[in-house]
């Protein structure tokens, strides 16, 4: 028998729970009136960081497992410190700078391990442990504050009247649309669940088996495929755009994975009619294909040389669209702008940009290893363009989630209702020298967010490209509690 202790869903019940184990020797402990406040935040802030897993990649890159003795450890070290301190207020403030670092990075900051996370969790530790928090009209968020009095049960009567048993996305720092994406993830679950428990040799509902729906579905991709690049046909042209240019070493190895994809569908494919026409044997692989295709779901051996998909219709038009930008590369010139998430390795495609420019100033002394990458939101579109940057790349296809672009003032901004994505205008990357990169964000008038990109919608350290540095009026603080990202695909 497997027993769990599940912490309870909604900041109220999580609160409760957490209250139950004060009591009424512990709000009495020290006299200084910052304990009660710090006790109560670093209370809901327990609650804060367990309920914002729910909201996915919006809450949280990796869904962290924090428990009560993560709080526990916390409070402790609150009671050391004050006592150290001492129970006079005259004798001197608190060390909020010590508090945030210890709950942050050490007491909760032990179990995470990215990056972001890491950034998020003590952005949240800026804005709510500050001396702030004792004063009486501090709130976390309209309808969110703080008990002022210093009886327990005048504590648990607060959470239990004063607390929303159903909370606002707005409380964990997210937009109102975190809630769509929570509910809708949801149901997709629950979905793909009742599709996996299907039986698998049911007839199709227009008529023939599963067998020969599959065979016509796998005509219908053969009649599709991309033919093969030929490698003499390659190298020439390879040799005729510039074989020693970083970019087009990068677009040739492109080329080679891509090939490694098209040559592993048109096996599979043939193999499989054959297999269901009894001429060669249906293997474990095969019937796995068979399965998966039958659902409009990729197989996994597709997958794991190519890039997820909800479903095949959008994972073979990307297939298409990946061999049309590489094609036309390859055939005729170098385009104008980039597909970037037609790419397999983006990290590549930006050293490529770098390696470029660096050699452009050699005359300079530049070197690779003293560049930074310098990104810049244009005012147009991609059908917008008409020739090329003299410097560098233009790139789209990318999308902000958790906010909006406003494209009149160039800067970030609060998403419109139920607008889960909005895709950003051209992106101009370039590399310049690390100094001019970092004089350039200490003049502009604006706020600049260092905004992660990601490959999927899936955010962690294997997923991300790097940071795109975003203007915005706001103080970075909001964007980095809102979990705004850029992502390379939305599906």
């Amino acid at each position: 028998i497997k027993l769990t202790n599940e912490p309870p869903q909604g900041l109220q019940a999580g609160l409760k729970r957490t209250y139950t184990w004060l009591t009424q020797d512990t709000l009495e402990s020290f006299r200084r009136p910052e304990w009660r406040p710090l006790l109560y935040t670093v209370s809901f802030m327990h609650s804060v960081v367990q309920e914002r897993r729910k909201f996915g990649p919006l809450g949280w890159c990796i869904p962290y497992e924090f428990n009560q003795g993560d709080w526990l450890a916390s409070i402790q070290f609150l009671q050391n410190h004050l006592t150290t301190v001492g129970d006079d207020a005259r004798k001197g403030p608190v060390s909020w700078e010590t508090i945030r670092y210890m709950i942050a990075e050490i007491q909760y900051g032990g179990r995470i391990t990215d990056d972001k996370d890491r950034y998020l969790f003590t952005t949240m530790a800026e804005v709510w442990l500050t001396p702030k928090i004792v004063q009486p009209d501090f709130i976390f968020c309209p309808r969110y504050s703080i008990p002022q009095s210093d009886d327990i049960v005048q504590h648990r009567r607060f959470i239990d009247t004063q607390i929303p048993p159903v909370d606002v996305p707005e409380v964990f720092g997210l937009h109102s649309n975190a809630d769509i994406s929570y509910r809708t993830k949801s149901s997709q679950l629950v979905l793909s669940t009742i599709l996996d428990v299907q039986p698998r040799q049911a007839s199709s509902a227009s008529g023939g088996t599963r067998e020969d729906v599959v065979v016509r579905y796998a005509d219908e991709l053969l009649r599709k495929l991309p033919p093969r690049w030929l490698p003499d046909t390659v190298k020439d042209n390879l040799k005729r755009i510039g074989d020693k240019l970083p970019l087009n070493i990068f677009m040739a190895q492109e080329v080679d994975r891509l090939q490694v994809v098209l040559d592993l569908v048109r096996d599979t494919l043939h193999q499989l009619k054959l297999a269901i026409a009894s001429t060669i044997i249906m293997s474990p692989n095969l019937q796995e294909a068979l399965d998966y295709l039958f659902d409009s779901r990729l197989p996994p051996s597709w997958l794991k040389v190519s890039w997820p998909a909800p479903n095949m219709g959008l994972w073979f038009a990307d297939v298409l669209k990946r061999y049309d930008q590489l094609n036309n590369w390859l055939m005729h010139e170098r385009p104008m702008k980039f597909w970037l998430t037609g790419f397999f390795n983006p990290q590549g495609f930006l050293t490529s940009v770098r390696q470029e420019v660096t050699r452009a100033h050699a005359r300079e002394e530049w070197s690779l290893d003293n560049v930074e990458t310098k990104t810049e939101v244009q005012k147009w579109e991609k059908n917008d363009l008409e020739r090329a940057p003299s410097e560098g790349v233009y790139i789209y296809g990318l999308f902000l989630e958790g906010c909006s672009w406003d494209k009149s003032k160039q800067k970030l901004k609060e998403a419109a209702s139920k607008e889960m994505f909005r895709e950003l205008p051209v992106l101009y990357v370039t590399a310049v020298e690390a100094g001019a990169v970092r004089g350039a964000k200490g003049k502009g008038a604006l706020n600049k967010y260092k905004c992660p990109l990601y490959k999927y919608p899936t955010r962690n350290d294997i997923n991300w490209i790097f940071d795109v540095d975003l203007p915005c009026e706001e103080d970075p603080s909001h964007w980095v509690l809102r979990g705004v990202a850029l992502l390379c695909t939305i599906d």
